[in-house]
């Protein structure tokens, strides 16, 4: 099967779903009839490793070229190598979903051979109880992979990793030399299974132009050996390289021997720089047009970046296209049974975006200099929900991820509108920043539409470190909001945040209460904490002095140039609280330890807080979020049309008549009583406002109607009648 284009994902990225850029570019090419096929290399590998006939050749190469000396748990796993052979067929269909009674059999833990990573079983236990027999079995599976790769890792190839391979070789390499001479080595054996499934594939598709997408540094070793193949056996095949690295890390590239391998090296959105070099190769042009593009001119690396043509809207760029890559063969693993941050590793997901950029595009640690954020280009909201349902409708499935930096509440409110109108079926979780326009209403409508969990970045929870970070909110704020989600139902993943520079050891120890009663509110489901790294295009790497940092170096390498190494005024050791702070998260995510002393999370010496025992409690009182009505909101009803009973009530020998209308909602039936003539108002303004509407009310214009007939609205509107409508899926957004 020819195609004019090859896009690939080299080695590793996620097992149970696709990394999403090729599928973009795909459904762009689509748009301008250019055939392409796509690959993901990493899952194509896995799949060839953990196999039977992958295990059985991986312990041969482990026993004939390993004189080292192998500890215990290796010669546990040799000594098993008959069970591990005989049983990753299955293990491995049962994780893609195809072979589900497994589980039972799994569930015995007489079936699956066990090695290290079994040992912390003692202390899940008590988890399982809660988790049902598919799940137990997933996660028990995943052990199993581990021990392989633990395995792998010692060996051999210690530079193996389920997600990442030979990170440590993409990561601030400022200089192209390690990179360059670990090439000129030999294969590894994970080299040779790549090269092996990337020759037939080459051979089969025969392209024009090869397109390597590299998101992460732990994908640039397996990148680069890709293109030094296509290189040196098919030479008439252009290699360029894109995605999330280069566009981070090599805007200053200028080692020659990287085009040893590449013949281009584009950087930020992919669209107009692909077209420009597909026309280039396969076109008869006098003069050849570029966008931002790196390439090889008379032996010197130059940079172009002819402006004649702007890029691509969010509206002409297509749909992700997913076809050609094996969606069901990806497979989900459960490697921590906190259900929010499993969904990184469990069930396949469609990437989508509602937005191009961040909305908010100010924060200080954020490469907020750079197009992928500072680009803001909302998609309209039904052509959000157009996309939904075609990929929904390709693919089979109808999860979706939407891969935005922070998704802006508003589009996020008006997408939900629409699935709802469509009535369509939808599970899906984004990015978000957690800013006050996420109110309780906003929090039900978004559940409502499909949304099961968000994830957003509390960073330091301090506010002088927030102010400075240029975040936007509060933690008090974080807390109301972080609430609204969890009692929609909506589960909340925190970015966490320490050694941001001018913090103080006082300021992580209050950081760490804060978070501890987050969890214990039940407020938070999951979160990590991530050590600061100063980049060169946030406005901490771009102006230090600002922030109190000094860099340990101006000098720029010829190769990869983003981290940046820094010395902190405070002079505080932030390293030494990286394990207690994990070890704290951990244990409170799985709501436990919430009594501990906080100084017995670490083995020196911490100060008590100084944040009081309640803060999160006394965040959350006080806020009444019923009697706030803005007279443009917009008013929706998302339950169904009640059954009315006309009754008469008589009162010191007058009598009025009155209706109860009974509403079933999808858990329970309620009922609430008005005035007849408030109940036939009621039933007819639902009808208006019913979210199946493609007219939107606000609670002025639902004022306006009420005072046609009756009077005194806002006496209604603040009535027992309404709170209860209010509770069932009457909103004010």
């Amino acid at each position: 099967m020819k195609t004019d284009l090859f896009l690939v994902t080299p080695p590793f990225t996620q097992l149970n779903t696709p990394y999403p850029a090729t599928a973009y570019i795909k459904g762009f090419l689509n748009t301008k009839g250019i055939t392409s096929t796509q690959a993901d290399l990493g899952i194509e590998v896995i799949l060839a490793l953990f196999s039977k006939k992958g295990l059985e050749g991986l312990f041969l190469h482990a026993e004939a070229s390993s004189d080292q000396k192998k500890s215990l748990n290796a010669k546990r796993i040799i000594a098993l190598k008959n069970e591990y052979i005989k049983t990753v067929d299955a293990v491995i269909a049962f994780l893609q979903g195809k072979n589900p009674t497994l589980a039972l059999q799994i569930c015995q833990e007489d079936f699956l051979p066990e090695a290290s990573r079994f040992e912390q079983l003692e202390e899940l236990d008590w988890a399982f109880g809660a988790m049902g027999t598919q799940d137990k079995a997933k996660h028990l599976a995943t052990l199993y992979l581990e021990d392989i790769s633990d395995f792998i890792i010692e060996c051999v190839d210690p530079n193996f990793g389920f997600s990442r391979y030979a990170e440590r070789l993409g990561r601030s390499a400022n200089s192209f030399d390690e990179l360059y001479e670990v090439l000129n080595q030999d294969y590894t054996y994970m080299d040779e299974i790549l090269i092996k499934i990337l020759e037939e594939r080459i051979a089969e598709i025969q392209p024009k132009l090869f397109l390597i997408s590299v998101p992460f540094p732990g994908n640039l070793y397996a990148a680069f050996r890709c293109a030094q193949y296509v290189k040196q056996h098919y030479p008439e095949i252009k290699i360029s390289m894109g995605g999330g690295f280069p566009n981070t890390e090599l805007r200053s590239l200028s080692d020659k021997r990287v085009f040893e391998f590449f013949d281009y090296i584009t950087l930020d959105d992919g669209e107009l720089p692909i077209e420009l070099l597909y026309d280039s190769i396969t076109k008869e042009q006098a003069f050849k047009l570029y966008k931002r593009t790196f390439l090889l001119e008379n032996g010197n690396v130059i940079y172009k970046n002819d402006a004649l043509r702007s890029d691509y809207k969010q509206f002409d760029v297509g749909t992700p296209d997913y076809s050609d890559l094996q969606l069901d063969r990806y497979i989900s693993v459960i490697e921590i049974v906190n259900p929010m941050h499993r969904m990184w590793s469990d069930g396949r997901w469609n990437k989508l975006t509602m937005a191009h950029g961040c909305y908010w595009g100010k924060c200080t640690f954020c490469d907020i200099s750079l197009d992928y954020i500072k680009v803001y280009e909302p998609v309209a909201a039904k052509l959000i929900v157009d996309r939904i349902e075609e990929l929904s409708e390709k693919t089979g499935q109808n999860g979706f991820h939407f891969v935005d930096e922070a998704a802006p509440p508003a589009l996020m409110r008006e997408v939900a509108l629409e699935i709802l109108r469509r009535g369509i079926s939808v599970t899906w979780w984004t990015n978000i920043r957690f800013e006050k326009s996420f109110t309780r209403d906003l929090c039900l409508l978004l559940k409502a539409s499909g949304c099961i969990a968000v994830s957003g970045g509390l960073e330091v929870a301090s506010d002088r470190l927030l102010k400075l970070i240029d975040k936007g909110v509060t933690v008090e704020q974080v807390a109301q909001v972080t609430r609204n989600f969890t009692e929609a139902g909506v589960m909340v993943h925190a970015y966490l945040m320490y050694g941001y520079p001018t913090q103080t050891i006082q300021e992580t120890v209050d950081s760490l209460e804060m978070v501890r009663q987050l969890f214990e509110a039940g407020i938070l489901q999951s979160g990590f904490w991530h050590q600061f790294a100063m980049t060169a295009h946030s406005p901490v790497g771009m102006y230090p002095e600002k922030f109190g940092v000094v860099k340990e170096t101006e000098v720029i390498g010829t190769f990869a140039n983003n981290d940046i190494n820094y010395t902190d005024k405070t002079g505080i050791d932030h390293d030494k609280f990286s394990y207690g702070l994990k070890k704290s998260l951990f244990n409170f995510m799985h709501g436990i330890c919430f009594d501990y002393k906080l100084q017995d999370w670490f083995d020196f010496k911490i100060p008590k807080t100084t944040i009081p025992s309640d803060f999160i409690d006394q965040a959350l009182l006080g806020e009444n979020r019923l009697l706030n009505t803005k007279s443009t909101a917009k008013i929706v009803w998302l339950g169904g049309m009640p059954e009315m009973e006309v009754f008469t009530n008589y009162k010191k020998g007058k009598s009025l008549e009155m209706v109860n209308l009974v509403f079933h909602d999808k858990k329970e039936s309620f009922s609430i009583q008005t005035t007849k003539n408030e109940g036939e108002w009621l039933i007819s303004i639902l009808q208006k406002i019913a979210v199946s509407n493609t007219q939107v009310y606000t609670f002025q214009d639902i004022k306006a109607d009420f005072e046609t007939k009756m009077e005194l609205f806002e006496l209604f509107w603040y009535s027992k009648p309404i709170y209860s409508l209010r509770e069932f899926g009457l909103l004010v957004l």
